[in-house]
């Protein structure tokens, strides 16, 4: 006897939604993920009655990205889940991610531009929505949000010293050490109104970016783990919204090659390995 389970869906569905009075500029990547048994005949006997073509899938998201008024990654995948259940009852469960395509405003003569806009930082906001349907009615099951992609360097301010030593050994301690991470970042929040972005608690992505930046500036830190937990430990104690912190970090830290006069020190780009860093913090 076997267990089956399905899913199907769309992904990089990018759109760039410009104009409308008093509407923000938004512009993502979306991946659309169905699950549900009633799409089960279609893999084992090739009866695609019931199937919505993941081509439709896509000229949907562009759809309801025009019908859209809100500026909130959460909240267009809460938009998109709940349309898609209710113009598709025969999804029985959803899974929609965005990830932000940044558009930054170009401040000219009279402050920032309304026309013009530039993508530069390769980070960006994501969220993820996840919707059950029944009979046609959706029901908002979990949320997401999150930063990925985040590159934060500093000069000094960071250690990693006295750590477990044996034949096989070779790093030295590092009593003060420049620090490259790569770092994603993801939150969930207590109540899920918050997590839609249709609560007093939500946070701005940018404004918890902007905060994970300022602390590691501010931490002097002993290793990444260390670093990660005081990150989460003073967003938990600043946001009690918040009920889940994730971090998933890369120590990128480049090598020590050469020492010059008067305390320069030159680094050379990091081997390809790389060590790992993750925790889950929980209230």
């Amino acid at each position: 006897m076997t267990s089956t389970e399905i899913s199907y869906g769309k992904a990089h569905v990018v759109f760039y939604r410009l104009g409308g009075r008093g509407i923000a500029p938004l512009a993502a990547s979306v991946d659309i993920d169905v699950f549900g048994k009633r799409f089960l005949t279609a893999y084992t006997e090739g009866d695609n009655r019931k199937v919505v073509a993941t081509d439709t899938m896509k000229n949907f998201v562009y759809a309801m990205a025009a019908e859209y008024a809100g500026s909130t990654l959460l909240g267009l995948c809460a938009f998109l889940g709940r349309r898609f259940i209710e113009t598709y009852p025969v999804m029985e469960a959803l899974r929609v991610s965005a990830r932000e395509v940044p558009l930054d405003a170009v401040a000219g003569e009279r402050g920032p531009s309304e026309v013009l806009f530039r993508s530069t930082r390769a980070d960006r906001a994501i969220a993820q929505v996840a919707v059950d349907g029944i009979d046609g009615k959706s029901e908002i099951t979990a949320a997401r949000s999150g930063w990925e992609g985040m590159v934060l360097v500093k000069t000094t301010g960071s250690s990693f010293a006295t750590f477990a030593r044996d034949d096989y050994t070779t790093l030295p301690d590092l009593a003060d050490r420049p620090l490259t991470i790569r770092m994603d970042v993801y939150w969930r929040y207590t109540d899920l109104a918050d997590g839609v972005a249709e609560g007093p608690g939500f946070l701005g992505p940018r404004a918890v970016r902007d905060e994970i930046e300022r602390i590691f500036h501010e931490f002097n830190s002993r290793s990444i783990q260390h670093l990660v937990h005081e990150i989460g430990a003073r967003l938990f104690a600043a946001h009690p919204q918040l009920g889940e912190i994730e971090f998933v970090a890369q120590n990128h830290t480049p090598d020590h090659v050469r020492d010059g006069a008067g305390g320069m020190r030159v680094f050379a780009e990091p081997k390809a390995t790389f060590g790992k860093i993750g925790l889950v913090l929980r209230r």
